[in-house]
C-alpha cells in the first residue's frame, strides 16, 4: 500500500534541494506526510486493522524525529516544511 515512484515524484521534486536530491530530511518528510494521509484515509473504512496503524504510528514517529532533527539543526529550513505541508507545531 506505499507510493508508488510516480506519486513519489512530483511531491520529491516540490522539496528537493537539487535536482538529484532523494534523501533530504525535507523529501522524507513529504513522502512519509503523503503516506501518513493515505493511511489515515484507510482507518475512516477499516477500523480494526490494527497491524496497518502499528504501521502508521512508526510512520508518524519516524516523521517527528526528522522534524526534530531539522528543527535543531536547520529552524528556517524546518519552518518552511511545516508551512508548506501544512503540518501542525
Amino acid at each position: 500500500m506505499g507510493l508508488g515512484s510516480a506519486q513519489k515524484a512530483p511531491i520529491m521534486e516540490k522539496h528537493q534541494q537539487h535536482p538529484k536530491d532523494t534523501g533530504s530530511p525535507e523529501v522524507q518528510v513529504a513522502v512519509l506526510t503523503e503516506r501518513i494521509g493515505q493511511l489515515t484515509d484507510h482507518f475512516k473504512i477499516h477500523s480494526k486493522d490494527h497491524s496497518s496503524r502499528r504501521g502508521l504510528l512508526m510512520m508518524v514517529n519516524r516523521r517527528r524525529r526528522l522534524l526534530d532533527y531539522l528543527k535543531v539543526r536547520h529552524s528556517n529550513r524546518y519552518l518552511q516544511l511545516i508551512q508548506s505541508l501544512g503540518i501542525r507545531r
